[in-house]
C-alpha cells in the first residue's frame, strides 16, 4: 500500500475507550515513542504535530476504523498525517508471529506500527468507502436494535390480544405490519370499542389507508368479534395498553424507514454497492451488513473489491457460521450440522437472502434438491446461503456483476 520512502515515521495505535496505547518506528525499527495517551484531542493533536516536526512525515495506524478509532483518525487527518488500518483479522495471524504470548495494549501497538513499517501490504487505506463502512456500522447497528424492539413489540402486542380474543388476534395479529391495522389499534384497543365503533365507521375509517384490504378486514374483525361472547378478565387494562403499544410499534417501523433511506444513500457512495445489490435476494440493508461485516475494502488502482480479509469463501462461510460442522465422538458420527458459532448478524443476513432469492428458478432449483435429500426447510436454505457465499465471495474479489446461470437447453 505506502512505499517506505514516503514514510518517516510510523505510529501504531492499539485504541481504547479512555486512552490509546501508541508505538512509534522510523523506518529502520528504532523505537522513538511509546506511551499510552488520553483519548482527546489535544492530546493527540500534540502527539502527531510534535513527531512530525521532529522526524517528518507519518503515517498512524489503528486496527478499529470506526467506533473508538474515529477520533485518533480524523485528528490524525487534521494534523496532516497519512492514515490506515490494520484489519483485526490480518493483525491475529500477524501477532502469531511476534515472540511472547502476553495481550497486552503495548505489545499489540508495537506489532501494529512494526507490520505498518515492514508489511505494508497488510493495511488498508482509509479512502472515502472506508468512511462509508464506518457510518453504515453505526447506522446498521442502530437499525439492528430497531428490528429486536420490532419483534419484541409486536410479541407483547400478540400476546395481549391472545389473552383477551384469540379470535381477534386471528385476524389482527399477522396483519400488525400494516399502516391500517396499527391505526385502527391505535384508536380502539379492545372488542367493545371495535363492535361499538361498527362497520360503516370502520371501513371509511380504513379506506384511505387500506382501500383495498378495508372491507375484507372488517369483515374478518366482525367475524372474529361474534365468535367470543364473554369477556375476560384483563381486558380493560389491555385497552389502554394494545394503543400504546401500537403507537409505539408505528414510531419504531417509520424510524427503520427513515434509516432504510439513510443506508441506501450511503451504499451509493460505496464501489461496491452495485456488485452486492445485483445478487438476487440482497437489498439495502443486507448489503450494508456485508459491506460493514465482511470488511471488503476496494483496489483503487484496478476498481475491484479484494474479497476481504478471507481467504477463501470457504473462511467466509466459517466466519459466518454457515459452514457445516461434523458432530463424531469416536466411531459415532452424527452428521454434519451448521456451527453454532459465527457472526449472528451476517448469518442472519445471508440466511434472510437466500430465502428472498427463492422466486429466482436456479435458487429454488438448488433448495428444490436439498429438500429431495432429505433436508427440512432451514437445513435446505442454509445449504442454499452457503452456495450463494461463493459466487458472492468471486464477485466481490472481481468486481464482477451477479449473472444467473446459463440453463442447459436440450
Amino acid at each position: 500500500m505506502h512505499h517506505e520512502g514516503e514514510i518517516d515515521v510510523y505510529l501504531g495505535l492499539d485504541v481504547g475507550k479512555g486512552e490509546h496505547h501508541g508505538t512509534a518506528l522510523t523506518p529502520a525499527g528504532k523505537k522513538v515513542f511509546d506511551k499510552p495517551l488520553p483519548n482527546s484531542e489535544p492530546r493527540l493533536r500534540e502527539l502527531f504535530e510534535k513527531l512530525q516536526a521532529k522526524h517528518g512525515k507519518m503515517l498512524v495506524v489503528v486496527d478499529q476504523p470506526a467506533s473508538i478509532g474515529a477520533l485518533p483518525l480524523a485528528v490524525a487527518r487534521d494534523a496532516g498525517c497519512r492514515v490506515a488500518y490494520l484489519p483485526g483479522l490480518t493483525m491475529r495471524r500477524i501477532a502469531d508471529l511476534y515472540p511472547g504470548e502476553s495481550k497486552t495494549d503495548a505489545r499489540d501497538a508495537a506489532i501494529i506500527a512494526d507490520a505498518a513499517r515492514s508489511m505494508p501490504h497488510t493495511l488498508r487505506d482509509l479512502a472515502p468507502d472506508a468512511e462509508t463502512v464506518a457510518e453504515l456500522n453505526m447506522i446498521a447497528g442502530f437499525d439492528d436494535d430497531l428490528a429486536g424492539e420490532v419483534t419484541r413489540t409486536k410479541n407483547r402486542l400478540r400476546g395481549l390480544l391472545t389473552q383477551i380474543h384469540p379470535s381477534l388476534e386471528r385476524v389482527l395479529g399477522p396483519r400488525l405490519d400494516h399502516p391500517a391495522v396499527r391505526f385502527l389499534l391505535e384508536r380502539y384497543g379492545s372488542p367493545a370499542q371495535l363492535r361499538k365503533a361498527g362497520r360503516r365507521r370502520l371501513i371509511t375509517m380504513l379506506r384511505p389507508k387500506a382501500p383495498r384490504m378495508a372491507d375484507r378486514l372488517v369483515e374478518d374483525i366482525f367475524d372474529a368479534l361474534d365468535e367470543q361472547t364473554v369477556v375476560v378478565p384483563g381486558t380493560d387494562a389491555a385497552a389502554l395498553i394494545v394503543p400504546s403499544l401500537a403507537a409505539s410499534l408505528t414510531a419504531v417501523l417509520d424510524q427503520r424507514r427513515l434509516l432504510a433511506a439513510r443506508i441506501e444513500e450511503l451504499l451509493e457512495a460505496h464501489p461496491l454497492s452495485q456488485v452486492l445489490t445485483s445478487v438476487p435476494g440482497i437489498g439495502v440493508r443486507t448489503a450494508a451488513r456485508i459491506l460493514v461485516d465482511v470488511d471488503v475494502d476496494v483496489d483503487v488502482d484496478v476498481d475491484v473489491g479484494d474479497g476481504s480479509g478471507f481467504a477463501t469463501a470457504g473462511c467466509l462461510a466459517a466466519y459466518a457460521g454457515l459452514a457445516p460442522a461434523t458432530r463424531r465422538s469416536g466411531s459415532s458420527i452424527r452428521g454434519e450440522h451448521p456451527a453454532r458459532r459465527g457472526n449472528k448478524q451476517l448469518k442472519r443476513a445471508f440466511y434472510l437472502a437466500a430465502f428472498a432469492s427463492l422466486s429466482q428458478p436456479d435458487s429454488r432449483a438448488h433448495y428444490d434438491r436439498k429438500r429431495r435429500e432429505g433436508k427440512h426447510h432451514v437445513a435446505a436454505l442454509v445449504c442454499l446461503a452457503r452456495r450463494r457465499i461463493d459466487v458472492l465471495f468471486a464477485m466481490l474479489r472481481d468486481g464482477t456483476f451477479y449473472q444467473p446461470p446459463k440453463i442447459a437447453t436440450a
